[in-house]
């Protein structure tokens, strides 16, 4: 298995993966999907096996401690040109055939080295109750309930932080 940065003509089998575990509600458009490939040149990251997509992980770098709602859709702000930031991951989707083989921890794994390596202060995203547990067993602090009011659903903050470069600041903006 290859983890590597998303292309264009990868669009069909992510967005296909993304309706395989999202609800209509929560799921990422077709076009700020496109938007996100073509704007997030280091974090939109794919996992393929034999020239199959397995899965995706993706977000932009934001300046925030925590994922802000605007970053799902397609008038995506990148500040990755600017030092230190969070990736603050949209969404994190692996097909249905190929969950329980990995493919989200080699993924998470790949996105913690670009953290690392671009000197950002971390990782964060939000998710369900019921998926706090995963993303604490790959680093991931549970800091409570979100201030996101994506798809009208309850969502917590997670974050990781890079232990090469911790935040200045814990603000809660």
């Amino acid at each position: 298995m290859i983890i590597r940065r998303a292309e264009l003509a990868d669009l069909d089998a992510i967005y296909a993966i993304e309706l395989e575990n999202f609800s209509p509600e929560e799921a990422v458009s077709r076009e700020s999907l496109s938007a996100h490939i073509q704007t997030l040149s280091t974090t939109f990251l794919v996992a393929e096996k034999d020239g199959k997509l397995l899965g995706y992980l993706e977000g932009p770098v934001r300046p925030e401690r925590y994922l802000k709602d605007v970053s799902f859709t397609e008038e995506i702000e990148d500040y990755g040109h600017l030092e230190g930031g969070f990736i603050s991951l949209t969404s994190l989707s692996v097909s249905k055939e190929a969950q329980g083989l990995g493919v989200g921890r080699l993924l998470l794994e790949a996105m913690k080295d670009i953290a690392r390596k671009e000197e950002r202060h971390g990782i964060n995203l939000t998710c369900h109750d019921y998926l706090t547990a995963y993303y604490e067993k790959h680093g991931f602090v549970n800091e409570g309930l979100s201030a996101s009011v994506y798809a009208d659903e309850i969502w917590y903050d997670m974050v990781w932080e890079n232990p090469r470069r911790s935040p200045d600041t814990k603000d809660k903006i």
